[in-house]
């Protein structure tokens, strides 16, 4: 099938506000984006190139099929990065494509640095989308302060492409850090694990990633990051080392280089490429986490975020309800990663949010031309 790619804002107007049949939005074509979505593929590929840098104000303004390879590349030769960490599907998904600026900020995609800097959308200062009528519309601005009015730029982030199609956001940026270093702890079960973790986010130390891997390698890991300078990473190390000395060794590696590739691997969850059977992303309390693996037969879980975030990998075909029913008596979300996506991908909503939700998408997408079937919306 023929995916349009149009080469400029006004050329995506134009098609919106002219069909009469709905779209397959997607960036660079990296993720699947669930459920049984249908319509003509349209990419925002072609919207692509840095309108704006600004190092010393720490903003960046980007058309929304960027290359998110590209944006880091500028980014890093100011010594300067993308606080959120996002990271890339295509290893756990098997897919290929490019992921896009616009792909990371419509998904809200946030790695392990989340716990301390914030999501994608606590770092967007603006956007510039495109409604289900074809009006341009924009929100925000490009710098960091205040701007009065409805907060549409939080809204666009993690709705997936169906209030509006993306054509140019502006993110704050961070400078980067000259030491990454890791913690790890050997052989914790899981519930050790969490409580060690949670002792560590709960420090003044500022960690950056906060990660258990059940088994790896024949024994169980339990790593913390902290990032710096040297003369502050060795002094949050020992302090913490001390504060966990009751969980067991801590072990303390400042190889820059190493770790930086360490995290880059939890970011990206590489533990679950190439392993059959159906990827889970589930998002609850981390005291909660370790019962809720425990209780889905045959998985295997990479915990992040404390706990709070947890990858698992179940055999391929278990049904939902397998995940979902203890995630939802815990007053979590389970979204399906890899698998049979027609069985439904976004956890089901309380009805007052459901139909909250398919109100705002009344208001953008009056036609229903916005991926149709995704995130419980009518096909």
């Amino acid at each position: 099938m023929t995916i349009l790619t149009p080469e400029s804002e006004a050329d995506l107007a134009a098609i919106v506000a002219s069909a009469d049949t709905p779209f397959h939005v997607q960036g660079g074509g990296t993720r699947p984006i669930g459920g049984p979505t249908n319509g003509t593929p349209l990419s925002t590929a072609g919207l692509s190139g840095i309108e704006l840098y600004e190092p010393g104000s720490l903003t960046l303004v980007v058309r929304a099929g960027t290359p998110v390879a590209e944006v880091e590349a500028a980014l890093a030769a100011e010594n300067q990065r993308l606080a959120f960490e996002p990271m890339d599907h295509r290893g756990l998904l098997g897919t290929k494509g490019e992921p896009t600026i616009g792909g990371v900020i419509g998904a809200n995609v946030s790695g392990p640095r989340r716990i301390q800097a914030g999501a994608a959308r606590d770092f967007l200062l603006g956007v510039r989308f495109v409604d289900g009528s074809g009006q341009v519309i924009r929100n925000g601005g490009r710098v960091m302060k205040n701007v009065t009015g409805y907060d549409l730029v939080k809204l666009l982030a993690g709705s997936y492409g169906t209030l509006g199609i993306l054509t140019e956001v502006a993110l704050k940026v961070l400078p980067d850090t000259v030491t990454t270093a890791t913690l790890s702890i050997l052989g914790l079960d899981d519930v050790s694990a969490v409580a060690a973790l949670s002792r560590a986010l709960g420090s003044p130390f500022e960690v950056t990633g906060a990660v258990h891997l059940p088994q790896a390698q024949g024994a169980a890991r339990t790593l913390i990051r902290i990032e710096g300078s040297e003369a502050s990473v060795a002094y949050r190390a020992a302090e913490l080392q001390k504060l966990l000395a009751g969980f067991g060794e801590v072990l303390f590696d400042h190889d820059t280089a190493a770790n930086r590739a360490l995290w880059q691997d939890l970011r990206d969850v590489t533990v679950f490429h190439d392993r059959p059977g159906d990827v889970w992303r589930l998002s609850v309390k981390p005291s909660d986490a370790p019962g809720i693996v425990a209780s889905v037969p045959g998985a295997e879980a990479l915990y992040d975020w404390g706990g709070g975030l947890i990858w698992l990998l179940v055999p391929q075909g278990t049904a939902p309800a397998v995940i979902r029913q203890p995630v939802d008596d815990a007053g979590g979300h389970a979204t399906l990663i890899r698998g049979n996506r027609n069985a439904g991908v976004f956890h089901p909503l309380p009805a007052p949010v459901a139909a909250l939700q398919d109100g705002l998408r009344l208001k953008f997408d009056p036609n229903g031309l916005f991926n149709p079937g995704l995130m419980g919306q009518t096909a």
